[in-house]
């Protein structure tokens, strides 16, 4: 690793005595050769993005070898064509033709066409790939076809709004060749093959992922000034769970890049003239609770509204943020379209008196051990966390200690908690996503979606129509409405406890040049390694 990140070259042409290469590098241009390497709290399950269980760290990881048929542009955050050179969209909104660009191949060189997106997507419907993760985005598809290598025509069950924004996810629903996964078998998901600026070329369990430069790639998205291959030779995500250990390695210089770092650290940085800071508030929820509506105490809404009321968001913003957030107060962050501000003034505040008449009217009244009980049944909760949230966790788990509630933390890796939330072993759950539409609220609260992302087993038939409604909406001030309705919903029902949108801080050694971070997105076509 400390030749991986040592910034030398293996290029022939970028040698210490290349002098056209110091010429460069004094001018501040862009140079070939070098490694970045990238931390990750999280290690993917598998590359093969039909077959992962949904952790986001396998769509950021598999990002970096794919592409999208359309992409969102960083700065106007308008969706324009990407692998395909142009679309329309019929009157009806249920036939989305798309024209494929031509002179683009997988990494394995057999070309991209349309027929090669189409079995990519028919791999997603296929029931027996069971493509948990992605599934849910591309679901409105009736049928895909591709009379010929230029033309995509995606045939719709119904006018579905999310699904442009759905294909700019150059992870999830990358095209992927389907020779490499027939050669590749059951092992395909550790020898995976994209399209994109970077090849994979090793995996050590529990280590890191390595991947080396597509010298083939002449296609990146139009606002990159780069046009051809990337500029490094390498780039590995190197998996470090513990945050500290994270922050030690971006200190020692064997990594380059640690992303979702603490605000507490990332202060550190900014004052720091070896790094560069990035940040933006986050395009999701950084934090909220899940509530199992198979627990029978959380059946009762009095119960579920008085837990909204023992948070102090505020106290937690400040002490594990840095005051770096906002509160939350509904299912979707400013930041997502359809947010609707006035649930800052009708969602739960903090009020530990009311929280408490809630309880004793629910009929949990406290012992005299000061615990919370009801027929002789003492009132506890496990909550089932992740280390990056542990103190968060502690603050909440004091906060309803406060009522009466005992609250045990089961802190877990990130994919056993997962698991743990779909067979529903759990009372209370840290949750968090990014994602860049409303229609997350049909991903994760729909009755549909109990057995994957709607762990707390949500069924509320009027949050079902709305959530749907707006799917199947495709003027956005109308969408704008339904979404209200929904949110208001949720509120009203305290099916979750929202908590934070917090900033998102990626801190860059300036030994990497050219490093940018938007809508949640590494972007590092223009990246270089200086000397």
């Amino acid at each position: 690793m400390s030749a991986c990140s040592s910034g030398g070259s293996s290029d022939p042409q970028q040698g210490k005595g290349d002098a056209a290469a110091d010429e460069k590098q004094e001018s501040g241009a862009p140079v070939a050769g070098g490694t970045i390497t990238i931390a990750f709290d999280r290690e993917p399950d598998t590359l093969d993005v039909h077959k992962s269980t949904g952790a986001s760290v396998v769509d950021e990881i598999a990002q970096f070898m794919g592409g999208s048929l359309v992409y969102m542009d960083p700065t106007s955050h308008e969706v324009k064509p990407y692998l395909a050179e142009s679309y329309k969209i019929s009157e009806d909104g249920k036939t989305w033709t798309f024209t494929i660009r031509s002179g683009i191949t997988f990494q394995d060189g057999t070309p991209f066409t349309a027929g090669a997106y189409k079995a990519t997507l028919d791999r997603i419907l296929d029931p027996k790939t069971d493509a948990k993760s992605t599934i849910a985005l591309i679901d409105a598809i009736n049928e895909v076809k591709a009379p010929d290598d230029k033309t995509l025509i995606l045939e719709l069950k119904e006018p579905f709004a999310p699904l442009m924004l759905n294909l700019t996810v150059n992870g999830w629903l990358q095209p992927l060749s389907m020779q490499a996964i027939e050669k590749g078998g059951a092992d395909y998901g550790r020898i995976p093959v994209g399209l994109g600026p970077w090849k994979f070329e090793s995996w050590q369990p529990g280590e890191s992922i390595t991947f080396t430069r597509n010298d083939s790639f002449k296609w990146p998205e139009a606002f990159y000034t780069n046009k051809g291959p990337v500029h490094p030779e390498k780039l590995v995500a190197k998996f470090i769970k513990n945050r500290q250990t994270m922050m030690a390695a971006l200190d020692s210089g064997s990594i380059d890049v640690a992303t979702l770092v603490p605000a507490k650290d990332a202060k550190k940085y900014k004052a720091n003239e070896k790094f560069e800071v990035l940040e933006q508030m986050k395009s999701g929820m950084g934090m909220y609770l899940n509530l199992n509506q198979k627990s029978e105490i959380l059946q009762d809404l009095q119960v579920r509204k008085a837990l909204n009321m023992a948070i102090n968001k505020e106290a937690i913003i400040q002490s594990a943020l840095q005051g770096e957030g906002v509160p939350a107060y509904g299912p979707l962050p400013p930041t997502i379209m359809g947010y609707d501000k006035e649930v800052e003034s009708y969602g739960y505040k903090y009020n530990v008196e009311e929280a408490k008449k809630l309880l004793d009217a629910a009929g949990y009244v406290t012992n005299a051990s000061g615990v919370r009980e009801k027929d002789g049944k003492a009132m506890q909760f496990t909550m089932l966390s992740v280390e990056s949230k542990s103190k968060e966790s502690q603050l909440v788990q004091a906060m309803l200690g406060e009522l009466g509630i005992q609250v045990k933390i089961n802190t877990m890796e990130l994919g056993a908690m997962m698991e743990a939330e779909l067979k529903g072993e759990f009372d209370l759950a840290v949750g968090g996503y990014s994602y860049f539409d409303p229609d997350i609220l049909y991903l994760f609260f729909h009755s549909k979606q109990i057995g994957g992302f709607n762990y707390a087993s949500i069924k509320d038939e009027s949050i079902d129509q709305l959530v749907v409604k707006g799917r199947n909406t495709i003027d956005p001030e109308e969408r704008k409405k339904i979404y209200a309705e929904a949110q208001k919903r949720m509120v009203e029902q305290a099916y979750i406890v929202p908590i934070y949108v917090d900033k998102q801080f990626t801190v860059v050694n300036k030994r990497v040049k050219g490093v940018g971070y938007n809508i949640d997105r590494l972007q590092l076509n223009d990246s270089w390694v200086s000397k």
